[in-house]
């Protein structure tokens, strides 16, 4: 699959190559595919500390999904916290490739078929609604990661990790 990566890669527009693990290239397939689909999405996102799923998308009606990446039957067959995840989300969804036996995956949950560069859903996951109060809390939470990720992108280290502030005589860096 990296010869086929670095095949179809155009710098114009994938940007920089990086290495990229199984499960990344299918998150980024399935980021693609989503905000084809007007949603926004997060990899790496954590709703509450002990959890971190792989894929958070915030869709154009304010509804949440998450979505899982296996790339292996032993990644998939490793994961224990997944059902965890499901009191976070609408809908979830597992992405794996085309060569995945999708047969291990349970029948009552999302499947989306995915590789580096797009992804389709080929079963919908049950909606089962968040309650609205945790359902603000996560639409917050998914803003503030979202606009610190490019925050950092833009400045990775502001003030030089507190020390110009330090030096302007501010002893609470960053009570502003």
């Amino acid at each position: 699959m990296a010869a086929q990566d670095a095949e179809r890669a155009d710098p114009a527009t994938d940007g920089p190559e990086v290495a990229l693990q199984p499960g990344q290239r299918l998150a980024r397939g399935v980021c693609r595919y989503l905000l084809s689909m007007g949603f926004a999405s997060i990899e790496e996102f954590v709703p509450e500390r002990g959890l971190r799923v792989d894929v958070m998308a915030l869709g154009p009606k304010g509804e949440l999904w998450v979505v899982e990446c296996k790339s292996s039957r032993a990644d998939f067959q490793g994961d224990a916290k997944w059902q965890g995840y499901l009191e976070w989300c609408d809908r979830y969804f597992w992405a794996v490739d085309v060569d995945f036996p999708t047969e291990l995956l349970p029948q009552d949950t999302g499947l989306i078929i995915a590789d580096a560069y797009d992804a389709e859903v080929v079963r919908m996951g049950p909606e089962q609604k968040v309650a609205p109060a945790r359902r603000k809390k996560m639409i917050q939470k998914f803003a503030m990661d979202v606009a610190r990720r490019l925050q950092r992108l833009r400045d990775p280290r502001p003030g030089r990790d507190g020390a110009l502030l330090m030096a302007m005589g501010d002893t609470e860096a960053g009570s502003h």
